[in-house]
Formats: C-alpha cells, sequence, structure tokens
C-alpha cells in the first residue's frame, strides 16, 4: 500500500477549521473581548458562516481523520528502503506524520467541545 502523506496534513487542516469555527469565539468571549471578536466578524464574515454550517465542518473533519487513521494503520508495518538514509527520512516521517495526526485529534475534540459541550450540558 502506498502511503499518503497529504492525509494527516489534511486532518490537521480541517482539525484547525473546527477551531476557527467554534473554538474561537468562545475563547474570545470567555476573556472579555466580545467586543474584538464582534470587530473581527465585521471584518471577517465567513466565521459566522463557518458557525453557522459547523456541522458539516466537523463532518468533514471526522472523514479526513478517519481517512488519515486508517492510512497510517495500515503503513505502520511497511518496510523503510533499505539505504541508510532514507531508512532515517523514512521513520522520520512517520513520526512526524503520526504526531501530526494525534495533534490533530486532539484540536478536533477541543472544537467539538466548544460547538457541542454547550449543547451536551443543556440535556
Amino acid at each position: 500500500m502506498r502511503s499518503r502523506p497529504f492525509l494527516p496534513f489534511l486532518s490537521l487542516f480541517t482539525s484547525l477549521s473546527t477551531l476557527v469555527c467554534c473554538a474561537l469565539p468562545a475563547l474570545f468571549v470567555a476573556l472579555g473581548a466580545g467586543a474584538v471578536f464582534a470587530g473581527l466578524v465585521t471584518r471577517v464574515p465567513g466565521l459566522v458562516w463557518m458557525s453557522e454550517n459547523k456541522l458539516w465542518f466537523f463532518g468533514i473533519g471526522a472523514i479526513c481523520l478517519l481517512a488519515a487513521g486508517i492510512t497510517l494503520y495500515r503503513a505502520r508495518n511497511l518496510p523503510c528502503p533499505i539505504d541508510v538514509e532514507q531508512a532515517k527520512a523514512c521513520s522520520q516521517a512517520r513520526r512526524f506524520s503520526k504526531i501530526t495526526y494525534v495533534t490533530s485529534v486532539v484540536i478536533y475534540l477541543i472544537g467539538a467541545g466548544f460547538a457541542f459541550g454547550p449543547l451536551l450540558l443543556e440535556l
């Protein structure tokens, strides 16, 4: 199976979009900077659109995280090249991909906590 190094980065990008969508507004309000956030929304109106469509962002993010996780899991035992330098680069790339993936999952969970945590508390 061929490794797909772009998937962990794609999952990181989608996870960061969930933070911008849902955690950023809560952070500004919690810090007492609601006026700053209101100014930011007037300058970047896409933030409101992202918040309105957060289910799409979280759904696409979950699909990307799942695809990256499956790819990393399936590629974990693939052999690295015999050449010493290439083998070192291969193992470093695998480690970096794993760190990127775990970071993406943590960011995704933080964003989900901010987006859906208040809904769960209301129940």
